[in-house]
């Protein structure tokens, strides 16, 4: 007997989903009547990286965390530097398949390297986010600190239990009116940068700038007074944008529009980073 459509309780799209039928994150799918991540294990990116370069400046500088992603993402963003496992089902994706046990005692064989732990990052993470817990519990058992790099664009319910084993976040915060042209949801994302710094994870935000899109004083200090409401010493990042994926022919964004952003953003602000530049 065929099953009835279920509605996925993950993101705001709330896809309402067939059986076989794939969400619009392409990584979450109707399976017998159950919505299951089809991600769930798969490795498509693992590197050792900087944990600077998550970017998490305040949380551990100097040392390295093992960083993996999977593919699929619930937003659609033209910029995506990403792209190529973010925008994809994962179909003919070169990838690996991991248990969490099997992911945690490879981060463990890397602290001789430095290595504090497991970042999940480069797709959406969270839209996979059972993976994540069941990893993060073996992790933090272990000794390993546990890090999410997302866009902060799950329903709060998901975010909170993500959080509760979550020691660092950075979530990005993509200005204030791209969202409905990229699938996202601004409250929701304003919502979850609270939650996350409520549960007493450590939080850094990421703005890409976008010449034209997001780069006015007026948005930039829209977004860092909400940040500072919470908290001041929250660090933002403005990130210099490059040309990618569907906006190649948008131009890098001028190193002098970071430096004014940045001055304006230090009015709520008192750490504020510049990156790419």
């Amino acid at each position: 007997m065929k099953s009835e459509a279920v509605t996925c309780q993950v993101c705001p799209h709330n896809c309402t989903l067939s059986e076989g039928q794939i969400g619009r994150c392409r990584g979450r799918q109707n399976i017998n009547g159950e919505i299951k991540g089809t991600n769930y294990g798969v490795i498509s990116s693992i590197a050792l990286d900087p944990i600077e370069k998550k970017p998490l400046y305040n949380f551990y500088p100097g040392s390295q965390i093992l960083s993996v992603g999977g593919y699929g993402c619930n937003f659609n963003c033209p910029f995506c530097q990403n792209h190529s496992i973010s925008m994809t089902n994962g179909i003919g994706l070169p990838h690996y398949e991991l248990t969490p046990e099997e992911l945690v005692d490879l981060a463990s064989q890397y602290q001789n390297q430095g290595n504090i732990g497991i970042a999940f990052t480069y797709n959406e993470p969270l839209i996979n986010y059972e993976f994540i817990i069941d990893t993060f519990k073996l992790a933090k058992n272990r000794g390993l600190k546990t890090v999410v790099v997302s866009n902060g664009g799950v329903n709060p319910d998901i975010f909170k239990e993500v959080a509760k084993v979550t020691d660092a976040f950075n979530i990005d915060f993509k200005g204030i009116d791209l969202y409905d042209n990229i699938g996202g949801d601004l409250e929701t994302v304003k919502k979850n940068i609270k939650i996350a710094k409520d549960n007493g994870s450590h939080v850094e935000v990421t703005t890409l700038v976008i010449p034209g899109v997001n780069d006015s004083i007026e948005e930039i200090s829209e977004i860092a007074s909400y940040i500072g409401s919470i908290d001041r010493s929250i660090p933002l990042h403005l990130s210099r944008f490059f040309p990618n994926y569907k906006m190649q022919s948008t131009p890098p964004t001028p190193v002098n529009t970071l430096v004014n952003l940045k001055k304006e953003a230090e009015k709520y602000l008192d750490n504020v980073y510049l990156g790419n530049v």
